[in-house]
């Protein structure tokens, strides 16, 4: 039997409560995610697929429910707490990584992630040959821009780094949030490929919500399609596999009509 990871129970979440813009988004919606699974999540605008994301990493907290990890109950740990487990990649290319800093120095920073230390100190060089590496994994050459300020480099480029920094330490969940949408075809693609390398290579469990339904047909073990906070398809295995872009689609738009759209 598989070993649960990350699970959300009994969750409630309401947005804007006691005002004309309430919105009720999620009631007693429960999830879970098993150790070494790679889950797609897909659907429409307001389905709870980032507000899910934002559940598991702290960036919100449930009115009912509990946020559990490996077992433990982790709903009032704050967010930079659960960074030491659970690495993130953005939409944006800028909150991944600090612009006005160099490549050494982002990866600097992400190296000691959960430890203290000054940045007075500067950075330590002797790892430079290691960075070097781990970048050069990348092949973007980016092993050759070390002291290049990242705010200069392409949305591609920055996505992958991103992606280097978030798995950097070791972490139990690779949380990826619409990380190829806002880059160009060949980027997303690149990003993508890169994406899939590091899970399997570091045996990682991943979560990642996208907008392209070819990336979730394509990629991952689970497929999860969510409407109005809930979760309308999870598919696993052989059934994922047979899923196609059409199927989607069409389940997309029968949703579509019922909602009146």
């Amino acid at each position: 039997m598989a070993e649960t990871l990350i699970g959300l129970e009994h969750i409630d979440l309401t947005f804007n409560p006691g005002t004309v813009n309430e919105t009720v988004l999620f009631t007693d919606f429960n999830f879970k995610v098993d150790k070494g699974e790679f889950v797609s999540v897909v659907g429409s605008n307001g389905s709870g697929k980032t507000t899910m994301l934002n559940l598991i990493c702290g960036t919100l907290s449930p009115e009912k429910g509990r946020v559990m990890l490996e077992g433990n109950d982790i709903t009032k740990m704050p967010e930079y707490k659960r960074a030491r487990r659970i690495g993130r990649v953005f939409q944006d290319p800028a909150k991944g990584t600090c612009p006005e800093l160099t490549i050494l120095e982002n990866l600097a920073l992400a190296d000691n992630k959960g430890s203290l230390f000054g940045l007075s100190r500067g950075v330590n060089r002797s790892k430079l040959d290691y960075y070097k590496e781990l970048v050069a994994q990348l092949h973007m050459h980016l092993e050759d821009k070390m002291d290049t300020k990242v705010g200069a480099l392409s949305g591609g480029q920055r996505q992958a780094l991103a992606l280097v920094i978030s798995t950097m330490t070791p972490i139990d969940l690779l949380i990826l949030d619409e990380h190829t949408a806002a880059l160009d075809p060949q980027s997303s693609e690149t990003v993508m490929e890169l994406t899939l390398d590091v899970i399997e290579k570091k045996k990682l469990t991943a979560l990642m919500v996208t907008h392209n339904l070819r990336y979730a047909v394509e990629y991952g073990t689970r497929l999860v399609m969510m409407h109005d906070g809930a979760a309308v398809i999870d598919s696993y295995g052989k059934d994922k596999s047979a899923y196609r872009i059409e199927d989607l689609l069409k389940t997309f738009n029968e949703i579509s009509i019922e909602c009146g759209n």
